[in-house]
């Protein structure tokens, strides 16, 4: 058998492989998971509808010379919440956030938005990383 014919081969398996896996592959309805509603397996207690907590609001932290106005907040979250913040500065920084290991770039006049699913427990500090060293700038408790 010549190279050539080796390769026509292996093109036409590769081929017929890949017919049967479409032809194989279950409809799209099969392969969506239950809603939530559904599950009465649930390890913990219902929570509270996805709209509720998807409209959590945005935190907004406001730097002026690398130091958060008004002193660092506290942002309380319970787990499974979406956090969103957003930082805002009158000079470039990076901002980072411990424990998620989430960094952003903010500038003037383009705000640093990061939003996450709180999926770890405990306190976690937001540093800026700029000319003003690592300065918190605000701190994340996220509970059960």
């Amino acid at each position: 058998m010549s190279r050539g014919q080796r390769f026509g081969l292996i093109g036409l398996a590769v081929a017929v492989a890949a017919v049967a896996f479409v032809l194989a592959k279950p409809d799209d309805e099969s392969d969506k998971p239950a809603p939530p509603a559904a599950d009465t397996t649930a390890r913990e207690p219902a929570k509270e509808p996805t709209a509720t907590t998807e409209s959590r609001p945005e935190h907004r932290i406001r730097l002026r010379a690398h130091k958060p106005l008004g002193g660092a907040p506290r942002i309380e979250a319970k787990k499974g919440d979406l956090v969103r913040l957003a930082v805002e500065s009158d000079a470039p920084d990076e901002i980072h956030l411990h424990g998620y290991d989430i960094t952003r770039k903010v500038r003037p006049a383009e705000p640093a938005r990061i939003s996450f699913r709180a999926d770890i427990e405990g306190v976690f500090e937001v540093e800026g990383h700029g000319a003003g060293g690592d300065e918190p700038i605000a701190r994340l408790a996220v509970r059960p």
